[in-house]
Order: C-alpha cells, then structure tokens, then sequence
C-alpha cells in the first residue's frame, strides 16, 4: 500500500514520538507499504522552525533529505497538476499546506497518515 504522510506524522515518526497512533505506527512500521513524504512537509517543517513554533525540529533539519531516506520514506514532489488542484479546492479550509496534502493524496490516489480529521471532509481517506 502507499501512504502520504501529513508533516506532523513525518516529524512524529523520526522524533519516535508516543503521538502517534496504533494503526499509523503499523502502517509505518510496515516495510511493505511505500511510505510518500510530500516536499510541502519539508517547506512547512523548516518554515515552522525558522519562525520559532517547532524547536523539536531541528535534527530533521539538520538532516534533511538523509532523514528522509534514513526512514525509508520516498519524496513526493509537488507537481503542477497538485498545485492546481490545491489551489481549485472548493473547500472551507485555508491552511495552504493541508490544501497541497489534499491535493496530492487525491492525486496519488493515497490514504493519508494523520491525525486531521477535518481531512475526512475533503475526500481523501485518512489513517489514524
């Protein structure tokens, strides 16, 4: 199965965190499952941190890409067609992130490992 990992399920998986769920843990724990990580989580980590609201990210950042590949997650880059869906979403929600992780799991046709559950609204389907 492949998955799209929201920022916060990414950060939590390489800081080893008891935030996540059971069933996201088994998702991620799964060497069968590819395991996609969106380059908009890589913008909104390090935006995050440079403006201070995420100092528990700063190995991540520090690794980057490595990270990433340590996790054995693969980059999702944000192609033009994710870009317009995101931007064409005629939906209540105005997080430009979230809008992009929307977009590509619709897209990719994925499930997306997060803890959202305004995600349900927004016809993707969601692993928590």
């Amino acid at each position: 199965m492949r998955v799209l990992l929201d920022t916060h399920a990414l950060l939590w998986t390489f800081l080893e965190s008891p935030r996540l769920s059971p069933a996201a843990l088994a998702v991620l724990a799964s060497t069968e499952n590819e395991k996609l990580v969106s380059a908009v989580s890589a913008m909104e980590i390090t935006l995050k941190y440079r403006l201070g609201k995420l100092a528990e990210a700063a190995p991540f950042i520090r690794q980057g890409r490595l990270a990433i590949e340590d996790l054995d997650h693969v980059p999702l880059p944000v192609s033009m067609d994710h870009a317009a869906l995101a931007g064409s979403l005629d939906i209540p929600h105005k997080d430009p992130f979230d809008r992009l992780l929307i977009a590509q799991a619709r897209i990719e046709r994925v499930p997306i490992v997060s803890n959202e559950k305004l995600f349900d609204d927004f016809g993707v389907e969601r692993i928590w």
